[in-house]
């Protein structure tokens, strides 16, 4: 059994793309908001990935409990990053300094395995790195995109799969993990720690 340490609608949807029996398990950890220096980005998302999958684990049995984190930063390992915007000026600023350019998108994702499961008992913790590059961007239309509301609880103050698709002018790496869950490198960790079950021959 999975336990999905999240209550993001959009890892909720992911998740389900592996085909594995899960479970959601909302993190209650206090996240803190995204710092304003300039910090080693994998490094946090690693750090806050593992936080949540700690915390929701203390409610959860028998299993791999995935926690997950993802950050907006610049084209380099270091810099400030971009959480949520905490309010519409924010995200107009944030697409403001997203348009034109090319940024970074880094997902930690933590495995803590619990319980009984066959899994190794230590966790897994990794950080996984999307470049996205934004056309210039008119400022009518991040003020449009603003309005509709979307930005609001997505780190970088936009989402890949919603009304900011045609923003994007070109992608390197897993394009899920812009959506907030790495699938791709997900599955081989999984894989690793036996969770996808051995198929019998004839």
């Amino acid at each position: 059994m999975l336990f999905l340490a999240s209550a993001s609608p959009r890892r909720q949807q992911l998740i389900a793309l592996l085909g594995l029996p899960y479970r959601i398990e909302p993190s209650l950890y206090d996240e803190p908001a995204a710092p304003r220096q300039s910090v080693h980005l994998p490094s946090l998302v690693m750090h806050l990935a593992q936080e949540k999958a700690k915390e929701a684990a203390s409610r959860c049995r028998d299993g791999i409990v995935i926690g997950a984190d993802t950050l907006v930063g610049p084209d380099s390992e270091t810099g400030a990053p971009m959480g949520k915007p905490s309010c519409r000026e924010e995200a107009v600023s944030m697409l403001q300094n997203l348009s034109g350019c090319t940024h970074r998108v880094y997902t930690g994702i933590a495995l803590l395995p619990i319980g009984s499961t066959n899994a190794p008992n230590h966790p897994r913790v990794e950080a996984v790195c999307t470049k996205v590059r934004f056309r210039m961007l008119h400022p009518d239309e991040i003020e449009s995109y603003v309005a509709s509301g979307e930005p609001m609880d997505k780190a970088g103050s936009y989402g890949v799969q919603g009304y900011a698709a045609p923003f994007v002018e070109h992608l390197e790496g897993d394009f899920y993990n812009v959506m907030g869950l790495p699938l791709c490198r997900l599955s081989q960790l999984l894989r690793e720690l036996g969770a996808y079950p051995t198929q019998q021959n004839g």
